[in-house]
């Protein structure tokens, strides 16, 4: 098994990045020598959520420190899974934004020589998250890069890059995977056959997705109750209890995944700070350091609840896109295939122009989430426009 192989349906992209990996071992091992050119210092992987940017980026990353060019076995391979290459720094950030302070730091850092004397490389699995002076900052650092040094960024399309940042890197763009392959994937993991099936077509290419569903009863419960809400809107009110109930069934489920990591986290500082004891000792900068981390937790759920919320949205143009097929009796495969009661009851009386109307308001309503409209309005509009 080799760094690549969890990278699911992306045979291109494996392929570049495995010939600029063999041309940064050729440049090592032939210093004056002219490479095949296949190796550059900023490169930018896109792809949809779930196709395994975050993946192909450490995968690049383990294959340039990797002497075999990413065998999956050795020490480098090893420690850069693991996260504890020291010539390997990844950037993941579980907030809205990646301000301009941890970016100063990281381009400190790319000025430094490698350690075990390959490559220097920093990782951003988020850029599209940069701030705009977090950009400003991180392009002077590719415009001048330092000898052996190595930026992979990943964003979800070049459009949520900086134009000046993205015309530095070389782009490798990532394909949403096939539900025939996300299914092998499964399979191979040890689920079964028919729940790897189901799991693979219901996440629609998300590999992550995919595996919370096969693996969580509780992800499929979660699925299953929203898919369910959008049943029975007869009359305002209806809509409204129904984008309220919506809410509050992400709140629920962001609320029930966070609570034990923050926890976890704000008993771990205390500890490390002294806070407590048998006289509740307060060292000095302690509540500063303890609300600084309450700030950060606040942020993480604030956009944990939008990406949960972002998911519901498009579990739901899923079944409206299997209404839209029932209709029209397409001979297409469903994404929902246990949902089919709820797809025949849509589609009584409706027309596909009134079922292409209904996608459009949740893809408007996935839209003005973006645009950071209040989620409650911007959910009630949708439901009102289902109706």
């Amino acid at each position: 098994m080799t760094v690549w192989t969890p990278l699911v349906g992306q045979a291109r992209a494996v392929a570049t990045l495995q010939a600029a990996a063999a041309d940064a071992a050729a440049r090592l091992a032939s210093p004056g020598a002219r490479g095949a050119d296949a190796m550059t210092h900023a490169w930018l992987l896109t792809g949809p959520p779930g196709s395994g940017r975050s993946t192909a980026a450490r995968a690049f990353a383990a294959a340039v420190q990797c002497a075999s060019g990413g065998c999956g076995d050795c020490a480098s391979c090893q420690t850069v899974a693991a996260g504890t290459h020291p010539d390997v720094e990844v950037v993941a950030t579980e907030l809205l934004s990646i301000g301009v302070r941890d970016t100063r730091e990281l381009v400190r850092r790319a000025a430094l020589a490698p350690v075990g004397g390959r490559y220097q490389i920093l990782v951003y699995e988020d850029a599209d998250r940069l701030t705009e002076q977090a950009a400003n900052a991180l392009l002077k650092a590719i415009e001048e890069p330092a000898p052996r040094t190595v930026w992979i960024l990943c964003a979800p399309s070049v459009e949520d890059v900086l134009p000046t940042i993205r015309s530095r890197c070389r782009l490798v763009h990532l394909v949403t995977p096939s539900a025939r392959d996300i299914a092998a994937l499964l399979r191979a993991e040890g689920v079964p056959e028919e729940l790897a099936e189901f799991a693979a077509a219901a996440s629609q290419g998300h590999i992550g997705r995919a595996r919370r569903l096969a693996s969580d009863p509780a992800a499929r419960e979660r699925r299953a109750a929203v898919l369910g809400s959008v049943r029975g809107l007869r009359d305002v009110p209806d809509c409204l209890r129904t984008a309220a109930g919506l809410l509050e069934a992400v709140k629920a489920e962001v609320e029930a995944a966070g609570a034990l990591t923050d926890a976890t986290e704000r008993e771990s500082l205390k500890a490390a700070l002294g806070v407590g004891g048998p006289r509740e000792r307060q060292p000095p900068g302690a509540a500063a350091a303890l609300k600084e981390l309450e700030k950060r937790q606040r942020g993480r759920a604030t956009r944990a609840m939008r990406d949960g919320l972002d998911r519901a949205l498009i579990d739901l143009t899923a079944l409206y896109r299997d209404v839209l097929a029932h209709q029209l009796q397409a001979d297409v495969a469903p994404v929902h295939s246990d949902r089919a009661a709820e797809v025949a009851e849509l589609s009584e009386g409706g027309s596909p122009e009134v079922t292409l109307r209904q996608i459009e308001a949740l893809l408007a309503c996935r839209t003005a989430l973006d645009a950071n409209v209040a989620p409650l309005l911007a959910v009630e509009v949708m439901t009102l426009a289902l109706r």
